[in-house]
């Protein structure tokens, strides 16, 4: 099997997150660590990945289960990089062309990156190509020692002398290896450092000596190879995949009053001329159409949104749809599988659960609709409840169009009201209403003459 093999290390426990979570599968913008690394390395169009598991093992398979032509292998126990490497022999064992390590933690490295890499190490023939960045305060990582301008050597930083210490050109920890003699110096590699682990940068010196080529490529924003071990980095990691992003949407014609504040996830599509608020979070697969205003405090969550919609103030949709020129909110909660119609408002502290509302229709004030088809043009008034549950099953709501619910309505499920049909305030709907009827369903007002002066002498 000749062309371009992937291997993604994410064996590591990752000691300073101090979680219970195998690190890789923490989340920064809306995707795991190593989904992030897994789609730039789609880049390179790869004959086959191989993720070399090991903390966590199982919970990683499963994470990773719906990743078509993934292969795993274990590294147990785990004895640095170049043994996490060595893992993957059995898998790769018969295949040809070259082979680019990364890492699962490290998930800003750019596509573009990947295929300089890629391009420069087959080029070159080299056996190895190693990417470095030049950072002013290196400390922590390998440094890059050079002999009359060639990579002779990478140094760990609990290794290095004070000279090398003084190197700022650093191992960024990703490479590109030809296969055919790699598994070979990974056996020779040895534990001989301060670590006690088989490091993979010892495979620098071991092809040197072999009069092996090994190449570098330099990458000029250094944020690509930042690696994630604590929830600072985390954190830092996130907030540069966000600005990515933000950064994407403002330049194809989207404005972003706070970019700071507004949380994308990297799905998320957004038409030009939509303006978004401070404190958004467009999540999953949501899509927003062109001419669109979202407030602040909104979150959406794999949702469409079609054009000219106006969001109010901290509302919630989840899996639904709303068309275009509807308003929503403030304080609207639309659950999964609703679908807002074209033009139809729903407002303060309306929830809509399983629900369609049609074109034009109207929920202005305090309801809650679920398991619910309502037709066009239909007014919902405030307080209105479908009573959907009772007890062991949901029942639906069929309310028909031009329909008038007054106020207080509560609709006993499963119930119909008919086309152009008015329901009373205050009223408890059970038995369907026919179409242009009134239906009145509340007990009869008694007022008793003088009983609060009484009671009032009598206190």
């Amino acid at each position: 099997m000749a062309g371009t093999h992937v291997v993604v290390l994410a064996a590591g426990k990752g000691t300073r997150m101090k979680s219970s979570v195998p690190k890789v599968l923490h989340r920064a913008a809306g995707l795991s660590l190593i989904e992030h690394v897994l789609r730039r390395a789609a880049a390179l169009s790869p004959a086959s990945i191989v993720i070399v598991v090991g903390h966590g093992a199982q919970q990683v398979e499963q994470a990773l289960a719906r990743q078509p032509g993934l292969a795993f292998a274990v590294q147990e126990p785990q004895l640095g990089t170049g043994h996490a490497l060595l893992q993957a022999e059995p898998i790769l064992r018969g295949a040809r062309g070259s082979v680019v390590l990364l890492s699962g933690d490290v998930p800003l490295l750019s596509p573009e990156t990947l295929v300089r890499l890629l391009t420069v190490h087959q080029q070159s023939r080299a056996a190895a190509t190693v990417v470095t960045s030049a950072l002013a305060s290196p400390d922590g990582y390998g440094r890059i020692v050079r002999e009359n301008g060639h990579i002779a050597a990478i140094v760990e930083h609990k290794d290095a002398s004070p000279a090398e210490c003084g190197i700022r050109e650093i191992n960024g920890g990703i490479y590109a290896f030809d296969l055919e003699p790699l598994f070979d110096a990974l056996r020779a590699i040895g534990s001989a450092n301060a670590q006690g682990e088989y490091y993979l940068p010892d495979l620098v010196r071991i092809y040197r000596s072999r009069g092996l080529r090994v190449e570098t490529i330099s990458v000029d924003d250094p944020r690509e190879i930042l690696g994630v071990n604590s929830r600072k980095e985390l954190a830092d990691v996130a907030t540069i995949l966000n600005t990515q992003k933000s950064d994407a949407l403002m330049a194809a014609g989207v404005t972003i009053i706070d970019p700071a504040t507004a949380y994308i996830d990297p799905d998320v599509s957004v038409g030009a001329d939509t303006v978004l608020h401070p404190g958004v979070y467009l999540e999953g697969r949501t899509r927003i159409g062109a001419r669109c205003e979202i407030h602040s405090g909104v979150r959406i969550v794999d949702s469409v949104v079609d054009d000219g919609v106006v969001i109010n103030n901290f509302c919630v949709i989840t899996d639904s749809h709303v068309s275009s020129g509807a308003r929503l909110g403030p304080f609207t909660h639309i659950r999964p599988q609703s679908d807002v119609g074209e033009g139809a408002h729903v407002g303060n502290f309306v929830e809509l659960k399983k629900t369609s509302l049609g074109t034009g229709s109207k929920a202005n004030h305090l309801a809650y609709l679920g398991d619910a088809t309502i037709g066009e043009r239909v007014n919902v008034g405030a307080g209105t409840i479908t009573c959907n549950y009772d007890g062991v099953a949901k029942h639906p709501t069929v309310i028909e169009d031009g329909a008038f619910i007054g106020s207080d309505t509560q609709l006993i499920a499963p119930v119909r009201v008919g086309k152009g049909a008015y329901v009373a305030a205050g009223s408890s709907i059970t038995d369907d209403v026919p179409a242009d009827a009134l239906a009145i369903a509340r007990g009869k007002q008694v007022n008793k003459e003088g009983w609060a002066t009484k009671r009032k002498k009598k206190l």
